[in-house]
């Protein structure tokens, strides 16, 4: 349960409220004090004063109707009320009273200052205490950096039953099995210490974006029930120099406190980048990294305090964090396989209602390639998909459409294609299946659909592997170069004209022919030297050329030279098959969307044609 914490008012709202107390005091209570010390007498008593001369000052307040006096020795005030009489100046002149220009002291001087000048500054002073103990608490202590902005927002779990366990984290079998490791110290670190053996000190997640690595964190913690610590990487930069240092310290501070416990940091590439040493640098960052790297393996041992990481980008950290005894495991927290794929689907189908005949591993092998996020994303595409139809529970035609709109986006029902385009995009789709089809190494045809997504594709062909491939051969990949040109193939054979909608296979043969030569060592000319080297795995892998202009040139006719190949080779695949090309074209234009059983079965109909 989150808490809900009351929002903080800043110091001049309690300043004003002072001033207003101080105010509503001298207007209020000040006036009603002083009234207190006056005493009221009739007018007979005055006249008897006046008569006697024991009256010492006099003030005649004719506005208010009134007389103030005091008497001989000037230690008591009087007053009374004003009665029409002439010879009142006369009265009091031969009385020897002495007229007041000013108004007559009407409280004791003491009391006077105690109220008007001591209390104002004993208010002052105890509210500044109040308030200066009040900002050390918040900021954790005397040493504390103004404003707190040396002070770590590190968010703290505490342990608790309903935490993330193991069994709610599916796909990543290897890296549950080295977290188990780590859960065991924690539960009993006796019988470690007892055979000498100490447990890494630091633990580094790595692996794409969105495959459970905060995930596994928590479930580390969650089965460990002890204190977790949550961090971002971007939370200890900050403006000045040296604020995300004292962060840190404080940070391993707080946690050493609460040991046994796991400090997680997640993207840690965000402060433990290489440090390049060139002029103009991150000093602020640097600076961090330096006091995280004391924190971990400084003179000073961190027991009981286990670092957690997370990053998509390890080649990018530098070398002094990720040596032994600061991170000492790097854990791969790679996109889960089939079965991986399955267990997931299971644990998040869990939160829904579901059919009970949905084929979980002929969703699982839709969803070829999906992190686990995006399966998350797919169950509840699903859910919500059932929703809007008004069923209570998600079906298998609900998952399956779902992989689709994570993949493709959702169907665009105002996107209206005439006659001649329709024909086109169903002719191309067809071309792309017809070529994988015809191709022993290519993964079977699952759908093929014209129906325009908001993604921009006007129709696609969905293949699905039959299970895990790890390794291909240059036969594969060729195949599946061929099967991108398949579309554009098709084009020309039926309309022999050529369209726009082809942009994207293009990219893709061109980016895998690319690589074929320059990188998996499939070009006789190059053998297995490298012309490109791949950055950010994790993050698309971008590539960068290391070879010479004059490499290049020849790399780039070699591309070239192997579409052009592969291409010719779908053409001619299309001109045997063109019975069966335009039938299944007529038939696709007719239905908008067919299943990979429709498509082989035509295709197989009166037995086969072409090979």
């Amino acid at each position: 349960m989150n808490e809900v914490k009351t929002p903080k008012k800043p110091l001049i709202y309690y300043y004003v409220i002072m001033l207003l107390i101080l105010l509503l005091f001298n207007f209020l209570a000040m006036p009603w004090i002083a009234q207190r010390q006056i005493r009221e007498v009739d007018y007979g008593t005055f006249m008897q004063m006046a008569e006697d001369k024991e009256i010492g000052q006099v003030e005649v307040q004719e506005t208010e109707n009134q007389i103030i006096f005091t008497d001989k020795d000037g230690t008591n005030v009087y007053k009374t009320g004003m009665m029409p009489d002439p010879d009142l100046t006369q009265m009091l002149k031969d009385s020897g009273a002495k007229f007041s220009g000013e108004i007559i002291q009407q409280t004791d001087p003491l009391l006077s200052i105690l109220l008007n000048w001591v209390l104002p500054i004993v208010v002052f002073v105890a509210l500044g205490q109040y308030l200066s103990k009040r900002m050390m608490n918040k900021m954790g202590g005397p040493n504390s950096m103004m404003f707190g902005m040396g002070k770590s927002n590190a968010k703290v779990y505490v342990k608790s039953s309903e935490g993330i366990k193991f069994s709610d984290v599916a796909g990543e079998d290897e890296a549950k099995e080295n977290l188990q490791e780590v859960v065991d110290y924690l539960h009993d670190p006796g019988k470690y210490k007892e055979i000498g053996a100490s447990m890494p000190k630091g633990i580094l997640l790595v692996g794409p974006p969105g495959t459970g690595k905060t995930m596994l964190a928590k479930a580390v913690a969650g089965e460990s029930n002890v204190p977790f610590f949550s961090m971002s990487g971007s939370e200890f930069v900050e403006m000045f120099v040296g604020m995300g240092a004292s962060k840190v310290r404080d940070l391993f501070r707080q946690a050493k406190e609460k040991a046994p416990c796991i400090v997680f940091i997640d993207e840690i590439d965000a402060i433990g980048k290489k440090r390049d040493g060139q002029m103009g640098g991150n000093d602020e960052r640097e600076q961090t990294l330096n006091q995280l790297l004391t924190e971990m393996d400084g003179f000073e041992g961190n027991n009981g305090v286990i670092i957690l990481a997370a990053t998509n980008r390890p080649e990018s950290l530098d070398p002094a964090l990720t040596r032994p005894g600061r991170f000492d495991r790097r854990v791969p927290v790679e996109l889960p396989d089939l079965k991986g794929r399955e267990d997931i689907l299971k644990v998040h189908a869990k939160k829904i209602k579901v059919a009970d005949d949905v084929d979980w591993e002929k969703i699982a092998r839709m969803a070829s390639g999906a992190s686990g996020a995006e399966l998350a994303n797919i169950v509840n595409e699903a859910a919500l998909r059932a929703v809007r139809d008004g069923r209570r529970f998600a079906t298998q035609a609900d998952l399956e459409e779902s992989i689709e709109v994570v993949i493709a986006g959702y169907q665009k029902k105002n996107a209206i294609l005439t006659d001649r385009e329709k024909r086109i995009v169903a002719c191309h789709e067809i071309g792309h299946a017809l070529v994988a089809a015809r191709q022993t190494n290519s993964a079977p045809v699952q759908k093929i659909t014209i129906i325009p997504r908001t993604s921009g594709a006007l129709g696609y062909t969905m293949q699905v592997e039959e299970g895990n491939h790890y390794l291909m051969s240059r036969e594969e990949l060729e195949n599946k170069i061929a099967t991108f040109t398949g579309g554009r193939a098709a084009e020309e054979v039926v309309f022999g004209s050529v369209t726009t909608g082809a942009s994207n296979d293009i990219e893709q043969a061109t980016k895998l022919a690319r690589a074929m030569i320059t990188r998996y060592g499939m070009s006789p000319d190059f053998d297995m030297v490298a012309q490109e080297t791949v950055q950010n795995q994790y993050l698309g892998g971008d590539a960068s050329l290391a070879c010479s202009a004059e490499t290049q040139t020849e790399v780039d006719r070699q591309v070239v030279e192997l579409v052009k190949r592969q291409h010719r080779k779908a053409i001619e695949i299309l001109e045997k098959d063109r019975k069966k090309l335009d039938e299944l074209s007529d038939y696709l234009y007719q239905r908008e969307t067919i299943t990979g059983e429709e498509f082989m079965a035509i295709l197989n109909r009166d037995g086969k044609s072409g090979n």
